[in-house]
């Protein structure tokens, strides 16, 4: 919620989002994890929200998200390429980038997995699931109920790790969950011009919001 208000502050100043954040910011470590997502998806400076090009009768859009992970000291950045089709209301996530920094590293495959992961499953939260209930019990009980996220709808997925040998090993992996759904969020609005404010990104709740 933080990062989608930030990105509106962003849209309301007629900036760049990337630019907004960092000139706001004077810790090195959260300049450079936002800089190399930045430069990783190849950012192009530009005010969110304004017409974006269609692929296939979608709208693509790029989103940014920042977090500083107040438990483990992690530093992340991502950005995010969706596609957004406003007649099915579906949204694609094609690209992902994320710099990591979490300070030493003793597993790098280790952490690579566990960040890939954790992108992956809060890609599959922000875009499908959801617990529902009637007035007596719960109805999603099933993968059909409560469908996730699956293998065709995977993006391609870079991480960059940075680490830092000379500062105290921390926990990690789970910074890189809190971005997803901001970045997601603030992608659809980069394609669509639409700010989405509950998930998950179901069509049925785009096409509401589209007027579709």
């Amino acid at each position: 919620a933080v990062e989608s208000f930030v990105d509106e502050l962003a849209a309301a100043a007629g900036m760049d989002p990337v630019a907004y954040r960092l000139r706001g910011l004077s810790d090195p470590r959260a300049i450079e994890v936002i800089k190399r997502a930045a430069d990783m998806i190849g950012w192009q400076p530009r005010a969110a929200g304004g017409p974006q090009p269609t692929e296939r009768g979608a709208r693509v859009g790029r989103g940014f998200a920042y977090a500083r992970y107040k438990q483990s000291e992690n530093y992340v950045a991502m950005a995010m390429e969706v596609a957004v089709d406003r007649s099915s209301g579906r949204v694609t996530v094609q690209r992902v980038t994320c710099a990591h920094d979490c300070g030493l590293i003793v597993n790098p495959d280790s952490l690579r997995n566990q960040v890939e992961g954790l992108i992956v499953q809060t890609i599959s939260r922000t875009l499908h699931e959801e617990v529902r209930f009637d007035q007596s019990r719960v109805t999603s009980t099933d993968w059909v109920s409560y469908p996730v996220l699956r293998f065709p709808e995977l993006p391609a997925i870079e991480v960059a790790l940075i680490n830092r040998p000379e500062l105290p090993l921390v926990g990690a992996g789970e910074a890189a969950a809190v971005t997803v759904p901001a970045a997601l969020a603030n992608a659809v609005f980069d394609a669509t011009g639409v700010r989405l404010r509950r998930v998950p990104f179901t069509p049925e709740r785009l096409k509401v919001a589209f007027g579709t």
